[in-house]
């Protein structure tokens, strides 16, 4: 009862500052320019916090940290130091300054917009307006589902209520408030995240009898092929399954519309160099926090662990609740922590997501169809805006119902598998074409749409795969290999991109030169800055 009431009271000052953050963002969203992007004016810190909060969810801290830690032990931390230099710092670095410049160059607000700007295509914004659509909605679905096994640890009542608040609070603030009130919420929320995944780590640790004997317990645990230590190594029992992982996590972030279009909003070189450093902190602490956690799921008792296994002869272990168990047993104070750490991540994940969903069919779907075929003359700021909030509310329902019919089914796939497909989709679909994009002037149409094929067709592939659980295994050593899991086509579908998108671009049709000139004019223009940020030739 005690645990009930801790937690339940921390939920409702939770949801109160959420909604009340709404509210108060409400004069940031009187435009579209403002609703969607904050104005391009949002400070570092709260891009930071907003790139963060974004990238790890309840995927992260209770499917990605279950399975992989299960998997991998301590070794899967590799992962979290991976988000935090690949996906967070080179992301930053990389892509950070260059999409800013050019989005505002060309008045980009989504990624489809680029995408026709940059290639001069409707058709492509079209089609990539469709892709972001479909394929976040099983990554959305998946943040809700994150919830069910710690929320039965404290409150009896059914699942599909979690599901109901959850989307409804979330669908609040960000209707009144727009990016803004995600991005404040997202630094209030990467706050609890920050101090409470230390709390937890900290808690389990000392639950096990403190590091040393963790880890020693954990070494003792057997592994194929190890006599020891297979759970504690550097390495962990499986490399190469290791590198694909950190490799789709990580690479990936570079391709996710929803964590691109952070860069869109910041305000100035200075930010970008501050939020560059606050980003990479946060992924260290949070992911690596995440997966270090996770590594000791070994350690659960063997009554704990039947209790988690599916029965049938492969006896598959249901890693969605690793992660629970490991802190059911901690304090009343800390468990409380934990529900409004899961709920911050998922909430913060959510409003991304559904707004990127909702802006990017408003803006690149539904207006031109509107202008063109129904009202035959511009539609309106206001008018636009109100469609949005519409599509934010429809996307929400989406995401939930599908949540509650996975609830329904336990069999129908894990979290990491719901989120590896989506992730896979999209990454293997814009990434090198958005790169490319920014960089190389000779990228063309042509490659652009090559590269959407190969990534959605190869998790397309997959996703039937994954449902209707085909063996895969007589597919041969390459097929086999790649559609082993959702984790190896992502990454293939990424790389793939990688060489796909110079390689038919080098064979298409190329741009006038003097248009691309023009749209890679911004990088050209000069701008005065103090001699603290550089030194005068």
């Amino acid at each position: 009862m005690e645990k009930a009431i801790l937690c339940a009271a921390l939920i409702v000052v939770f949801f109160i500052v959420m909604v009340c953050v709404g509210f108060y963002s409400r004069k940031h969203a009187t435009d579209v320019n403002g609703f969607v992007l904050g104005g391009r004016s949002v400070g570092p810190w709260l891009t930071a916090f907003a790139f963060g909060t974004s990238y790890f969810s309840a995927v992260i801290f209770v499917g990605y940290a279950g399975q992989f830690g299960w998997n991998f032990g301590l070794a899967s931390t590799w992962i979290g130091l991976g988000n935090a230099f690949i996906g967070s710092l080179l992301a930053w670095n990389i892509l950070g300054r260059r999409t800013r410049v050019m989005t505002q160059h060309l008045d980009a607000k989504t990624m489809p917009d680029f995408f026709a700007k940059r290639f001069a295509s409707k058709k492509l914004k079209l089609a990539a307006s469709i892709i972001i659509f479909v394929f976040l909605i099983p990554y959305t679905a998946s943040l809700y589902n994150g919830l069910s096994s710690l929320f039965n640890m404290v409150f009896d009542i059914p699942y599909w209520v979690i599901i109901l608040v959850m989307a409804v609070l979330t669908g609040l603030y960000v209707i009144f408030g727009g990016y803004m009130a995600t991005a404040i919420n997202d630094f209030i929320q990467g706050i609890i995240m920050l101090f409470g995944i230390v709390a937890v780590v900290a808690a389990v640790i000392v639950n096990q009898g403190g590091f040393h004997a963790a880890m020693t317990k954990l070494s003792e645990v057997p592994a194929p092929g190890w006599v020891h230590g297979a759970f504690t190594s550097f390495l962990g029992p499986d490399p190469l399954a290791l590198l694909f992982v950190v490799i789709l996590t990580s690479l990936g972030t570079w391709g996710l519309p929803q964590m691109i279009g952070k860069f869109y909003s910041i305000k100035s070189e200075n930010d970008i160099q501050k939020g560059t450093i606050i980003s990479t902190f946060f992924a260290i602490v949070v992911a690596g926090g995440c997966y270090f956690l996770g590594g000791f799921g070994r350690l659960l008792p063997d009554d704990v662990v039947a209790q988690l296994t599916i029965p049938g002869p492969e006896k598959k272990i249901m890693f969605d609740g690793i992660v629970p168990k490991l802190i059911e047993p901690l304090p009343s104070v800390i468990i409380a922590v934990v529900i409004v750490l899961v709920l911050s991540a998922s909430m913060s994940t959510l409003s991304s997501l559904v707004l990127t969903s909702s802006s990017t069919l408003s803006l690149d779907i539904i207006r031109p169809a509107l202008q063109k075929y129904v009202l035959n003359k511009k539609l309106s700021e206001k008018k636009l805006i109100a469609i949005m909030r519409i599509f934010i509310v429809f996307f929400i329902a989406v995401s939930a119902v599908i949540a509650v019919l996975k609830d329904a089914n336990p069999g129908f796939t894990f979290i990491a598998q719901m989120m590896g497909i989506s992730w896979g989709a999209l990454a293997g679909a814009f990434l090198a074409p958005f790169l490319y994009g920014l960089y190389w002037k000779r990228t063309t149409k042509a490659g652009c749409i090559a590269c959407n094929i190969w990534g959605c067709g190869l998790m397309i592939v997959q996703l039937i795969i994954t449902l209707g659980g085909i063996d895969v295994t007589g597919w041969g050593p390459v097929l086999g290999f790649i559609f082993k899991s959702s984790i190896n086509s992502g990454v293939i579908a990424m790389l793939g991109g990688l060489i796909i998108v110079p390689l038919v671009s080098a064979f298409t049709k190329h741009y006038n030169k003097t248009e691309v000139d023009e749209m890679f004019a911004g990088y050209e223009e000069r701008v005065e800055v103090t001699a603290k940020s550089r030194i005068q030739d």
